[in-house]
């Protein structure tokens, strides 16, 4: 198995492409802290993960707070004995709305969770990966850092912030083995995409609109995410940093 006793975090674990990446690292033989603000969601995951006979535990995390990431981090330590790899997958979007709209507490809130999240993920894990001597950090950023899409204007900025962070966070670290990579997912048919609409699921002329946009011809799954997510943190990307992997079916280029 490719992590096998790999001390591996995972945040925004609770649902979607988190809860999707969390699951296959434990079957790929990583120690997994499944991190979320959703308590109930992380403990079923966990659950799951232990029910296939994998390692787990949940460790409840609001990203955007210093104390907390810290909090997961040194949990991560104490339960497994250190950190080799850091997902920072906690996302949020505001609602579907032209910018000038946008309450001002919703464009904080999105810049909180999606930016300052990994930078306090990168703030204190590369401490602790450093005294590895070293490990890999692997951010969710989206398909609309590099080609946007109106009506999340802000939420794009932010992944388009976790891109650049990504590329200079990969210089700051090389020096220490540390890489440091990211995805850009296309939409999928998650949670997170319905808070977006502000709708408990995706109306099917939207979803057809969408898919329109994607050359594959159909929405980016969590397992697709969870699959590059891996490769980028496993030794056959030993040499790949500072790489953020479009993970569209070919919407950027459609």
């Amino acid at each position: 198995m490719r992590f096998d006793q790999k001390s591996v975090i995972v945040t925004g674990a609770a649902s979607g492409f988190g809860e999707a990446i969390a699951k296959r690292f434990a079957a790929e033989g990583a120690k997994v802290v499944v991190a979320d603000v959703d308590a109930a969601g992380g403990n079923r995951v966990v659950g799951a993960i232990k029910d296939a006979g994998g390692q787990a535990v949940f460790v409840r995390t609001d990203v955007s707070k210093a104390v907390e990431v810290k909090a997961m981090i040194d949990a991560a330590v104490a339960q497994f004995g250190g950190l080799d790899i850091l997902v920072n997958n906690a996302g949020f979007s505001h609602q579907m709305m032209p910018l000038w709209d946008l309450p001002e507490e919703e464009f904080d809130r999105v810049f909180s969770v999606n930016t300052k999240g990994v930078y306090l993920g990168a703030k204190y894990a590369v401490p602790v990966l450093r005294e590895r001597g070293g490990g890999v950090i692997v951010n969710t950023a989206s398909i609309g850092a590099v080609a946007p899409r109106p009506g999340v204007t802000a939420y794009n900025a932010t992944k388009g912030a976790v891109v650049t962070m990504t590329r200079g966070l990969a210089m700051e670290v090389a020096p220490f083995r540390i890489r440091v990579n990211a995805v850009n997912p296309v939409a999928a048919d998650t949670h997170f995409v319905k808070g977006a609409l502000g709708m408990d699921s995706m109306p099917e002329p939207i979803r057809q609109a969408v898919i329109q946009g994607i050359p594959l011809g159909r929405l980016a799954e969590p397992r697709d995410v969870a699959a590059a997510v891996l490769f980028l943190a496993s030794d056959d990307a030993e040499f790949l940093t500072g790489v953020c992997l479009n993970v569209d079916g070919g919407r950027s280029i459609g």
